[in-house]
Parts: C-alpha cells; structure tokens; sequence
C-alpha cells in the first residue's frame, strides 16, 4: 500500500470517508435539510459509487506510471518473478485499500442513512475497479500520469451523463454506474437480466484492460525510453 499510495496511505481512504460522507451528513441534519432524504436508490452510485470510482482513478494511476515519474520503472524489472508480479501485488493493494473504505462507509451508511441491497455494494466497487484499470492502462499507455487521469476524468464524466437519459434507454446497462435500484430505470424491464449483463460484462472488460495494461508493462524498451 506504501508503493501505492505513500507512507501515509490511510489518508486518502481517510479523508474519503470523513469529507464525502461528512457533507451529506451536514447537509441532511435536520437543522440545515438541504437535501432531500436518501433512500436506498441513492446509494450504490451518489453516496459509494462516485467517491469510490475516484479513489480507485488516483489509485491506479500510480501503478505503472507512478514508477515511470519516479524514476523507478528500471528496478522494477530486476525484480525476481517480473514486472508482472509488482503489478499484481500493487493491484491487489489498491483493491484492498477501495474494499476496506467501501466497508466502512456502507457501516456508516446502513446505520445513519439507510439500509440498502447489498448487491449495491458489488456495483459500487466493479465501478471503482473499473476507472482503477482504466486510469492504470491508459498511464502505461501514454508513460503519464496526467495523460491517464485526463482520459479517466473524460470516459467518468461520460458514465455519469449517460444514466441521465430516459428510464427505457437501454444503453444505460453500458455505464459502469448503471443502478438497478435508482427511479429512473425502467421497472417494467427484467431487473435480474439487466444487472447481470452489466455486472458481468464489466468484469469482462474489466479483465481485459488489467491483459492490456500487463501487455504494456511488460514492453520494456517502450516504457524505459523516456
């Protein structure tokens, strides 16, 4: 977790949980009732989805580009068992690191706000491993960065847009925050077909970026000629 996030690793997590959580708390007292009640509906993506999917994008930016800005990208293919295997261990890291604060913010969610389907808790966190890899693979890609977290930022932003549209869009199950269980889906639709499409067909691709990313970590004459 150090190679990922620094010696201080458990801030981010941290200040995660206490800064988004902690606005819909003021913003929900019932002094200040700024915004409507949650509900279950709200909280695979506005409360765990969104804050989840970012932490996941910072994350996996540093795990094959953060050792090419620091200059350590040489060491690591000296390392016995390959390059591969510090990706693998960095991965698992940042999925450990987005497990553990999803876990603690459902806690305080289910308590304080409301319960909810457990099943939001997979969707939430396909989402963050999704912008995890995406941010991973396209900062091997172009060896920056910044170059992966603007490419993370544009395909986000385009996510969220398109669960906007009309309730009978079907292109809404091609969104990694597709939600079951919001308003705007359409009721009349097979709920269970829809999640499994979505959730296994992102796991597919999923799977395929983590191909592509170890494909491109492995080229190590592209990534050394800085």
């Amino acid at each position: 977790m150090v190679a990922i996030a620094g010696h201080f690793f458990w801030i981010w997590p941290l200040a995660l949980v206490v800064i988004w959580l902690g606005v819909f708390t003021f913003f929900e007292h019932d002094s200040i009732n700024v915004i409507n009640s949650l509900t279950a509906s709200d909280v695979q993506n506005r409360l765990l989805g969104i804050p989840l999917a970012i932490l996941g994008g910072i994350l996996g930016l540093r795990i094959i580009a953060g050792e090419i800005n620091s200059r350590t990208i040489e060491i690591i293919y000296t390392v016995p068992g390959g390059a591969n295997r510090v990706w693998t261990i960095k991965l698992l890291a940042a999925l450990s690191m987005i497990a553990i604060t999803e876990i603690v913010m459902a806690v305080y969610i289910w308590f304080y706000f409301t319960h909810f389907p457990i099943e939001a808790l997979l969707g939430a966190f396909l989402a963050a491993m999704f912008f995890m890899v995406v941010s991973m693979g396209f900062s091997a890609l172009f060896r920056s960065e910044v170059s992966g977290a603007i490419v993370a930022a544009v395909i986000f932003s385009v996510s969220l847009l398109v669960i906007q549209g009309p309730s009978d869009n079907p292109i809404k199950i091609f969104s990694p925050f597709f939600n079951p269980y919001a308003s705007n889906v359409n009721e009349n639709a097979s709920l269970l077909a829809m999640i499994l499409q979505n959730r296994v067909g992102f796991f597919l691709v999923i799977l395929g970026l983590v191909c592509l990313a170890y494909m491109r970590g492995e080229r190590r004459e592209k990534l050394l000629s800085i």
